[in-house]
């Protein structure tokens, strides 16, 4: 069974461990985890590995954010992933950082990767996991607050999200998404 596992995020070295790059964060996490190194392909940065009978293919968008859905489309193509076996990654706006929440779909929510992504594939119905980054910022300065690397006293709690977002992706492709829902849309990681 292979699972394409897609951390959003902006190539460039100005973008690196922003807010807005959290699932190339966790991808990267997931990778070195399985050990697994990414090259460069076409559309993404691609690692591939093997755990518990299952391949991932871990990819990190090299096309922007906002085109995101472009080099998930091809990937999914590619290699003959179902949608149901894709897992999207990103910073969500909406959510408190103490929090993590996967989903077997929804609405775009004004989040630009995602965005592209249903254009992409035509639906809005594909499992994605959203990272909480919190929404601290003056009005009208969200684009500088997702632009942003984390403050000092935020990074254990990001660190610790981000282990656990390796193990949720393990979850949703060994116990399936509904059972991986139950246990980590709970659960609150403290600051």
């Amino acid at each position: 069974m292979k699972y394409l596992i897609a951390g959003l995020g902006n190539i460039g070295d100005e973008y690196k461990h922003t807010r807005h790059n959290i699932g190339f964060d966790v991808a990267d996490a997931f990778a070195a985890k399985h050990k697994a190194a990414f090259n460069n392909d076409r559309l993404a940065d691609v690692a591939e590995c093997k755990w518990k009978g299952k391949t991932f293919i871990v990819i990190k968008p090299t096309t922007y954010m906002n085109l995101s859905g472009r080099a998930i489309k091809y990937w999914l193509d590619k290699e003959k992933i179902p949608v149901e076996n894709l897992l999207v990654i990103l910073d969500d706006l909406a959510l408190p950082l103490e929090v993590i929440r996967l989903r077997p779909g929804g609405s775009d929510a004004g989040h630009n990767g995602l965005k592209s992504i249903q254009e992409s594939l035509g639906t809005n119905q594909y499992p994605r996991l959203r990272f909480g980054v919190g929404n601290n910022y003056p009005k009208g300065r969200q684009v500088e607050f997702v632009l942003s690397k984390w403050k000092n006293t935020e990074e254990p709690v990001v660190q610790e999200k981000i282990n656990k977002s390796t193990e949720i992706i393990e979850n949703f492709a060994s116990i399936g998404i509904a059972r991986t829902m139950n246990e980590c849309n709970k659960l609150t990681f403290l600051l």
